[in-house]
């Protein structure tokens, strides 16, 4: 009699842990889909500044749903302000931006206050039981001075996430101060990544990263830690429905400076989630919305207490970001030097330079590797087996400015195996330093000199590949161009 009840509860158990993992998927995915009726519309690219959000806010300021409070101000005297919503026991504050180039889940917050503030769409029950279960602090851009500047670091240049022991930063005080006051029972440690790390060792980007902070050099798991992996197992198997094999986690060494680690060491359940790369979402819009989603679907587990049902250990099956991805991988490609031929590959990524006050970007491309590449792996990639590798020619007309050198037909000038173009001197376009240009070409401006020799490491990723003598590929500053399939849009060209 005995062993049939546990075998009945444990048949219950079973079957109620399945119900409510498929309730959650079914959250997800309806989150998912009405992600655009809540997309806040005013931040459509990552570069935005202070100034864009804090009207945002401010039209919050007669809303019964929010409590709006300035907890402090920035090194350079910006307000820095939380929101406060819900009305439960389960506490949550949730900051972003303490880097102030890692914009995504700052967008991803002012979707999910659109998602609050709705009704009769369909969420009105999960945002009731939410809010009456949890209080949650949002902190939107906790480094402003950063962000103004699309910058990693405090204006003072101190990372912000180094300095929780420290705190010498104005920005920091207020976080362990927040921390101090509110004693959350979670936080969500919000970043952005480098888009080349990959999930695991494969060719995969990781698009979103996790970290369940080790408080301590043992890598202890309490209770308060064991939380954090559940949560982040709960929302890695709604992930794997939108980004399979994309998700990956962060090795767990402790940091003692860390605000991760010494959070969860205070007693929050913290969780740090880092977004990343997805091949042709450079603006990150579709890594916001998953933000928004993934978010959404763990407070949900909170408001609840299903994250409980979650097993600790399968957060360790989540692979651990690793540095296999480029940019892009020419392989297999032909070289000649001094009269000898051999086979190498490429490594190439394409950098961000900032302009106009760092609200806008464009591309410089280096080769970051030369050789073997045979366990790296190319966002892109180009089988370059029968081709040789050149160094483009300059062309030998020389051009007052770069308008003009749009004019020309880059297709015909690239098949000549033209890749450099030069400015007279009179160009007005030296002080502006590096720039680019929309047409597939390499400028070069007077006086400055034309590469020499194989292309190799280090150099600015511009080159031919050639056929039998016929140019198959033109490389202009890292970015393909097919010249049986050639697209002049595809531009970003380079001033140097």
């Amino acid at each position: 009699m005995t062993l049939l009840f546990s075998e009945l509860f444990l048949l219950l158990l079973t079957l109620t842990t399945v119900q409510s993992l498929a309730q959650s998927d079914d959250l997800a995915r309806r989150l998912f889909d009405a992600h655009p009726t809540y997309r806040e519309t005013s931040l459509t690219q990552r570069r935005f500044k202070q100034k864009d959000i804090l009207p945002l806010i401010a039209k919050r300021q007669g809303n019964a749903l929010y409590q709006i409070e300035k907890v402090g101000e920035s090194f350079e005297g910006r307000t820095i302000q939380m929101l406060k919503v819900g009305t439960g026991k389960k506490k949550v504050l949730l900051w972003t931006q303490m880097h102030g180039d890692e914009p995504t889940a700052t967008m991803a917050s002012f979707d999910i206050f659109n998602f609050l503030e709705g009704k009769n769409d369909g969420f009105d029950s999960f945002r009731k039981e939410l809010l009456a279960n949890t209080t949650l602090y949002f902190v939107p851009m906790l480094n402003p001075d950063g962000a103004e500047r699309y910058q990693r670091r405090t204006v003072q240049g101190i990372d912000m996430n180094r300095d929780a022991a420290a705190r010498q930063t104005p920005e920091g005080v207020i976080l362990k101060g927040l921390v101090d006051k509110l004693k959350p029972d979670y936080g969500f440690n919000l970043h952005d990544q480098s888009p080349r790390y990959s999930a695991g060792r494969s060719p995969k980007v990781a698009t979103i990263s996790f970290l369940a902070t080790s408080y301590d050099y043992e890598l202890s798991v309490n209770k308060v830690r064991e939380r954090s992996m559940q949560l982040i197992v709960g929302m890695n198997k709604v992930l794997q429905n939108y980004i399979p094999g994309q998700v990956a986690r962060y090795a767990d060494d402790h940091e003692p400076r860390g605000f991760g680690d010494n959070v969860q060491k205070w007693g929050t359940t913290l969780v740090l989630i880092e977004s990343g790369g997805y091949v042709g979402d450079p603006e990150k819009q579709y890594i916001r919305k998953l933000n928004f989603m993934a978010i959404l679907s763990a407070l949900g587990t909170i408001s609840d207490n299903s994250l409980t049902k979650e097993n600790r250990e399968k957060y360790y099956d989540i692979p651990e970001n690793g540095r296999w991805v480029y940019d892009l991988v020419v392989r297999n490609a032909t070289v000649k030097q001094a009269g000898k031929s051999f086979t190498v590959d490429f490594g190439i990524n394409r950098n961000e330079v900032s302009y106009s006050n760092a609200t806008k970007f464009f591309y410089y491309s280096k080769i970051e590797d030369f050789g073997d590449l045979h366990p790296q792996y190319g966002s892109q990639e180009i089988d370059a087996t029968g081709l040789t590798v050149e160094k483009g020619k300059v062309y030998p007309t020389t051009y007052k400015n770069v308008t003009e050198v749009s004019k020309l037909n880059a297709l015909d000038l690239l098949k000549q195996g033209y890749t450099y173009v030069r400015l007279a001197s009179d160009s007005n376009t030296r002080a502006l330093g590096l720039y680019f240009t929309t047409t597939p070409l390499h400028i070069l401006r007077s006086g400055q000199a034309a590469p020499s020799g194989t292309p190799g490491l280090g150099n600015t990723a511009t080159f031919i590949l050639k056929k039998e003598g016929k140019v198959k590929y033109a490389v202009i500053n890292g970015f393909v161009h097919d010249l049986d399939k050639f697209s002049a849009e595809k531009g970003q060209g380079i001033v140097e």
